[in-house]
């Protein structure tokens, strides 16, 4: 596999913005499908449609649970995750309830992530576990629930959602995202089936390049087209 299709592989294209329509929906499916990405990652509501448009492609359909505060009881993502898988889902990448991680609540956590990671292999997905590390910042909490989605056989940890902001004491809300020491932090922490996804503020192929070298095989991304134009001139065709 050359470099170009090397990251492209990587990328999770994120089609998850509030404010997205059908039509934006069909034209991030098809930059997702032209650049031959792992996969788009959609709301519910968008799978069946995810999954019409990308037919005939490999291109996977990945579906957020409990998107984006993972506030939603754990029947609920449950039933989440198999109506997305039902419709046509085949990787999940669902949200933790962060309170519960703040508090140390981790018999709920553990609960949570295994009920929803059952439901997505009894079904035929795969399940990335979302922590929000913009909120869950200590990193004896990232530890323990590197530790609980191994015992789990969860597929993926993942540092965050994209929409974790933070308010400032200003009242402007400030994101961090994917940095390098934490997903050092997580791969140096989960088992060796567990791999590492990361996601929010990788914008750029050294971007890219960078979680690439602290062991993640997958990257959330909205700026595909900007990343993998520039690997193409930096690596070729």
């Amino acid at each position: 596999m050359n470099k170009v299709k090397e990251l492209a592989k990587m990328i999770d294209h994120s089609i998850l913005h509030p404010t997205m329509t059908d039509e934006d929906l069909r034209r991030e499916c098809e930059v997702a499908a032209k650049y031959d990405v792992a996969s788009v990652c959609v709301k519910p509501y968008a799978v069946k449609q995810a999954v019409e448009l990308l037919k005939g492609t490999d291109v996977f359909v990945g579906c957020v649970i409990g998107f984006p505060s993972g506030n939603s009881a754990i029947p609920v993502k449950v039933f989440e995750t198999e109506t997305a898988c039902k419709d046509g889902s085949v990787e999940i990448d669902m949200v933790i309830n962060i309170g519960k991680a703040l508090q140390g609540d981790w018999d709920y956590i553990e609960k949570e992530i295994a009920a929803v990671t059952n439901s997505s292999h009894k079904n035929g997905a795969i399940v990335k576990v979302i922590f929000e590390t913009d909120f869950v910042t200590k990193e004896a909490d990232i530890v323990k629930l590197c530790e609980i989605c191994t015992k789990v056989g969860a597929d993926y940890v993942k540092t965050s959602s994209g929409f974790g902001f933070v308010k400032d004491d200003d009242g402007k809300y400030s994101y961090e995202g994917a940095t390098i020491s934490n997903l050092k932090l997580m791969k140096n922490s989960v088992g060796p089936k567990v791999k590492v996804k990361a996601a929010g503020g990788v914008r750029s192929l050294d971007g890219l390049i960078a979680v690439q070298e602290t062991g993640c095989t997958r990257c959330g991304a909205t700026a595909t087209i900007a990343i993998l134009e520039d690997a193409k001139k930096r690596f070729g065709e």
